[in-house]
């Protein structure tokens, strides 16, 4: 590990961490469709016990002209100043179970020596497992389940959960990486990719987070409290069916990806997603239905 912690230092807290922890991750800076990955952050620092064990080194890892540090000026003099994180938290769900959680932004620089570095971290706390979430835009109606993508080594969950399995070229995220990297010491691995519906990707879409907390504690057993989720999810929707009554491009948005689905895909468990059949509306009419609905988001809330 010498070599490796040239890229973190251990906190004081480390002392207080147990061998044999799940560890869960997600990382900003490649696509977070519906902020899912700022929903689930928030909802963990919000409602759980959070220590940082292990934080990485900003100036090994950092673009700090792509993602400047937030510097807050008062009159005359600067009073503070908010370095980005990046790191590994010692926490404890809701039934006081302790897990690990890799938080933070996706590293600029220096990926395989980053991966290097969580892999002897793993090894050195005998991490049980690793769990990571991530989202995309996906041409799926909000009036279907959010359905979710599975990688990684857990053969049984792949078989049991994912609905989109592509045979394609991605672009890289480092997320991938670990998952990678973990998978060739044989760490049970698996990545849960939410497939948010693509004309809301870009607002805050609770009902993507809330299915990501249902699918982590599916594969370690960990308990978080989502009653404020779903009643967010709740809400969201009702709002967002008083948009649709009344923009009627959207409404045929929506009516057009329904038409691409089997009406018996129902459920945690449903086939395959299969190609919609219906005639996809063009990007330029996405990008148009998608603008007018969030003028209208935005119109409403100037006037609440």
């Amino acid at each position: 590990m010498t070599h490796s912690r040239q890229l973190f230092e251990f906190k004081e807290e480390f002392a207080d961490v147990p061998k044999g922890l799940h560890l869960i991750a997600g990382l900003t800076g490649f696509t977070d469709a519906g902020s899912t990955l700022n929903l689930v952050a928030d909802h963990i620092f919000a409602n759980l016990s959070t220590q940082l064990v292990v934080q990485f080194k900003n100036d090994e890892l950092l673009d700090y002209r792509s993602r400047r540090p937030v510097m807050f000026f008062e009159r005359d003099h600067i009073e503070h100043y908010e370095p980005a994180v990046l790191g590994i938290y010692l926490v404890h769900d809701e039934a006081n179970q302790p897990f690990l959680y890799l938080h933070g932004y996706e590293p600029d620089f220096k990926w395989e020596a980053f991966a290097e570095a969580v892999v002897d971290l793993v090894r050195g706390l005998e991490v049980e497992d690793f769990t990571w979430v991530h989202s995309i835009p996906f041409p799926i109606p909000h009036t279907r389940a959010v359905g979710v993508t599975v990688s990684g080594n857990r053969l049984d969950i792949i078989d049991a959960v994912s609905e989109w399995k592509p045979q394609t070229q991605v672009p890289g995220n480092v997320l991938h990486l670990l998952e990678y990297r973990l998978s060739e010491i044989s760490l049970p691995t698996v990545g849960y990719v939410m497939l948010v519906p693509h004309y809301l990707s870009e607002s805050e879409y609770p009902q993507s987070a809330l299915v990501a907390f249902e699918h982590i504690s599916s594969a370690t057993g960990l308990v978080f409290p989502t009653d404020a989720i779903r009643e967010d999810s709740v809400e969201f929707f009702a709002k967002l069916k008083t948009q649709l009554d009344k923009n009627e491009d959207l409404q045929k948005l929506v009516k057009n990806l329904e038409q691409g689905y089997a009406s018996e895909n129902i459920g945690p468990n449903r086939a395959p997603i299969e190609k919609p059949i219906a005639k996809m509306p063009t990007a330029e009419e996405i990008a148009a239905e998608l603008e007018d609905y969030l003028a209208i988001r935005r119109r409403n809330s100037m006037d609440e």
